[in-house]
Order: structure tokens, then C-alpha cells, then sequence
């Protein structure tokens, strides 16, 4: 539990400190984000070889190496003096932090039996939720006392403690030195997700498909995909093993957990930069009205806990992803004047739909899987809800860098100086003077960029509607016996 809290607070508290990092790192509002999607993406990468290097060298030799190598890449972030520094030091950091949710979930489904893991995945879940709660508050708080490089060296006593009583309590497991690796598969899959996910990132500032460079990147990403897939279903021994996508539970869970989470991360990564920017809150203010997402997302681990085993999963997941959707349809409506109680409410009916998404997605996933599948089973889910988060957060980025420059050029059409209605103010927005001129590019930046905001909540409202298709293809079943 605290292992992956690490993961979670480091993911939430960095939210809240990337307006300053922006300033600090020199960077512009759609670069800002290579902070996050560099390393979810190396996370996603490294995710995939988690089960055969947990089999290989052991699972708490594995726990032990990713742990301490978190914490020191969490001061090497800290230290970073550039952007082209903090990507680097974040892909290292992903890389090492690849490892510990899945080794965490393998590691809940070995103790407990099947009768009792929605229970335990709900108790597991609420003390992961600290993360949530704690991350926005004191990344806000130390940002605004200290300065945002302690976001990364709070990692250190969280880490201490983590490595500490995983020495101490964690069993050592079996290793097998004979076993093998599938680099070829593994080559092709890191290719693919890299070059797509550059893509996304560089496509905005190069100007898309005219740019050799975005061409170059999309041809490979579709050739790594393409090699993947055919090596992935021919090869003798592959690292994914197919059998894991004939279990139509886990398919579906897998494919909901990696289009909910393009979603939930998405919203996470803009909803600070606007209440600072916009809605003009401080960074510790800010922090503070995210912080009951977490609430929100504890009080529905305590229901499911309560309540999960008797009710239906996909009832409680298509609660779960309308009021998602519902929530990311409000936001779309916010003007920067909103009270902090409004901001607080959505928080809390946004975090108790992630909690009964969260769950039972888990839950459902290994209801017929069988038992010696799921090492592999928690490294591919892992792989998908990474790629999908540093897909929403590029998408979310790079439209709303676009449609800040499509608002802008709409709304700034008609401000000429033939336009009468501006002529009452005398010369203070006259677009004529170089005063008028500068006030009114301001004002029409603002409103360009409330305009950019809503137009991305209102984009993942809709992504939430195929999420709720797809739970027409589960059924419901008793977990089988293991």
C-alpha cells in the first residue's frame, strides 16, 4: 500500500505545482505537460516486463530496487534546472516506478482468497486514496511555503518508510535464472508507444503531418504496433501471452480501465492550471479545493466495501461513469468567478465515481482469469491505464493549445478599428493605439482560454459514453474458485 501511494501522491502533487514549474522551467502551457506524460509513458514502457522480471530476480528483490530507485530519481527531479533535465529525470523516475501497482496488486490477489478480494481491494484502495487527498494539499502548501522542487523531496521519508517494512515483512519469493525474455516483443512494444506518444507530444509545435519529423514518428509507432501484434500471436513465447485477451472479462475491464483513465487523468492535469491561472486561486488554495476528490473517492471504497458483494459491479460501474460524466459536463460550463463550494462538490461526486470505476474494473478482471495468468494480467492492465493517461493528458494539452489559437483568431476577427462599439471607451481598448491593442490581446487571451478549458471538459464528457457501452459485454458472475 504505501509503495504505490508513493506512485499516486508523486502523480497528484505534481499537478498542482506545474503552473510554476512552467515559470521556473521556462516552458509554454502545451510543453508543460512532457512533465507528466515523460513519465507516465516510461511507465507504461516499463510496465510490460514486470512479470518476468519479478519471476526472474524475485518479487521483493524487484520491490526493493524500484523503491530505492524512486526515491533517488525523486531528488534528481527536484534538482532539475531545465525542462530537457526534468524529462529525462521523469522518464527515470517512470521507469523505476513502473514496477510497484502491479507488484502491489499481485501481491494482494496471492493473500487473499477470491471471495474476499473486493473487500480487501476496497480497504487496499482507501489507504491508496491518502494519496489523492494529501498529494494536491501539500503539494500545495509546499509550493507555496518552500518552492515546487519539494513536491519531488517529499518522496524521500515515504520512501524510507516504504523500502523499510518491505525489507522487514515482505517474504522473499522463488526466482528462476532459466527464464527467459521476449526482447523482441518487448523492442517492437517500446518503439510503437514511445513514437506514438512523441507524436502527440511534438505534433501541436511541429504543425502535425507537415513536419517530417511527426511523418517519421506516426511510421514507426504504426510499424512497432503492426510487428507487435503479429510477433505477440506467432511467437512461441511471447511476454504478453494471448490467452489473457480470450477472457472477455479481462479484455473489457482492460479496454474500460485505459479509456476511463484517459479521462480521469486528463481532468487532473487541468483542473489546477485552472483555478490558478483563471479562476486566480493561490497554489495552496488550489490544493485545497482538489483536495475532497480524494474524500469522494474514499467514501465510495467504504461503500463498495459495505455494499460491493452484494450488488452488481457493472451496476455500480455505470453509476460510477455517468456521474463522471456528468461532472466533466458541468465543468464545461465554469467561468473563472466560480465559488470554491461548487469546485469542492464537483471534486467529491467526481472522486466517488473514480472509487466505483476503480473497483470493480479490478475485481471483474480476474473473475474467470486463471490464477497463473495474473502476474501478467496486473503488468498489461498497468501498461494500458499508463498509455491511456499520457494519451488524455497529450490530447487535453495539445487541443487546448489549439483551440486557445482558434478562439483567439474568432473572437479577435471583429476587433478593428472600424468597430464603432469600441469607440465609447475612448482610447483605453482602442485597437488602433498600442495601449487599446495590448489591453484588448489580453482580454481576448482570457477569454480564449476559458473558451479552450470548457471545450476540453465538454471533449471528455463524451468519451465517457463508449465507456458505458462496453459494459453491455459483461455479465454477471460469481468469482470461480481458485
Amino acid at each position: 500500500m504505501m509503495g504505490t501511494l508513493m506512485q499516486v501522491l508523486d502523480s497528484t502533487i505534481a499537478n498542482v505545482a506545474l503552473p510554476y514549474m512552467q515559470g521556473s522551467l521556462n516552458t509554454t502551457i502545451d510543453q508543460i505537460s512532457w512533465v507528466l506524460t515523460s513519465y507516465v509513458i516510461s511507465s507504461a514502457i516499463m510496465t510490460a516486463p514486470v512479470g518476468w522480471l519479478s519471476a526472474r530476480f524475485g518479487r521483493k528483490n524487484l520491490y526493493l530496487t524500484c523503491l530505492i530507485g524512486f526515491t533517488i530519481t525523486s531528488m534528481m527531479c527536484g534538482a532539475a534546472g531545465s525542462l530537457e533535465q526534468m524529462v529525462v529525470f521523469r522518464i527515470l523516475q517512470g521507469a523505476f516506478g513502473a514496477s510497484l501497482v502491479p507488484l502491489s496488486q499481485a501481491t494482494m490477489l496471492d493473500i487473499y482468497p477470491a471471495e474476499k478480494r473486493s473487500q480487501a481491494m476496497a480497504v487496499f484502495g482507501m489507504g491508496v486514496m491518502i494519496g489523492p487527498i494529501l498529494g494536491p494539499t501539500l503539494g500545495g502548501y509546499l509550493t507555496d511555503v518552500y518552492d515546487w522542487r519539494w513536491v519531488f523531496y517529499v518522496n524521500l521519508p515515504f520512501g524510507i518508510i516504504a523500502t523499510t517494512g518491505l525489507a522487514i515483512f515482505l517474504p522473499k519469493a522463488t526466482r528462476n535464472a532459466d527464464l527467459r525474455f521476449d526482447w523482441t516483443g518487448f523492442g517492437v512494444l517500446a518503439v510503437s508507444v514511445g513514437s506514438f506518444q512523441l507524436m502527440l507530444d511534438r505534433g501541436q509545435t511541429e504543425d502535425w503531418f507537415n513536419s517530417h519529423e511527426i511523418i517519421i514518428e506516426c511510421v514507426l509507432g504504426a510499424l512497432g504496433l503492426y510487428l507487435f501484434l503479429v510477433h505477440m500471436f506467432t511467437a512461441q513465447k511471447p511476454f504478453i501471452p494471448p490467452a489473457l485477451f480470450r477472457d472477455r472479462y479481462f479484455t473489457t475491464a482492460t479496454l474500460l480501465m485505459f479509456v476511463t483513465n484517459t479521462v480521469m487523468m486528463a481532468s487532473s492535469a487541468l483542473i489546477a492550471p485552472y483555478l490558478q491561472n483563471l479562476s486566480g486561486h493561490s497554489v495552496a488554495e488550489t490544493g485545497l479545493l482538489m483536495a475532497p476528490r480524494g474524500f469522494g473517492t474514499m467514501g465510495a471504497m467504504i461503500f463498495i466495501a459495505r455494499f460491493g458483494g452484494r450488488l452488481d459491479q457493472r451496476k455500480i460501474m455505470a453509476m460510477g461513469l455517468s456521474l463522471l460524466g456528468i461532472t466533466l459536463y458541468d465543468m464545461s460550463g465554469w467561468t473563472p468567478d466560480i465559488s470554491g463550494s461548487r469546485v469542492m462538490w464537483t471534486m467529491v461526486i467526481q472522486g466517488f465515481s473514480m472509487g466505483c470505476i476503480w473497483n470493480p474494473i479490478t475485481v471483474l478482471s480476474f473473475t474467470t482469469l486463471p490464477a497463473q495468468l495474473r502476474g501478467d494480467a496486473t503488468a498489461v492492465q498497468s501498461l494500458c491505464r499508463n498509455i491511456g493517461a499520457a494519451i488524455g493528458i497529450s490530447v487535453t494539452a495539445f487541443m487546448l493549445a489549439r483551440n486557445i489559437q482558434a478562439s483567439h483568431a474568432g473572437l479577435a476577427a471583429d476587433l478593428t478599428p472600424f468597430n464603432r462599439l469600441l469607440h465609447g471607451y475612448g482610447h483605453m481598448i482602442d485597437p488602433g493605439s498600442p495601449h487599446g491593442a495590448a489591453l484588448l490581446d489580453q482580454m481576448v487571451n482570457r477569454q480564449a482560454l476559458i473558451i479552450a478549458y470548457n471545450n476540453d471538459f465538454l471533449m471528455m464528457s463524451m468519451v465517457v459514453i463508449p465507456s458505458l457501452a462496453l459494459l453491455t459485454l459483461l455479465r454477471r458472475r460469481k468469482p470461480a474458485g481458485v
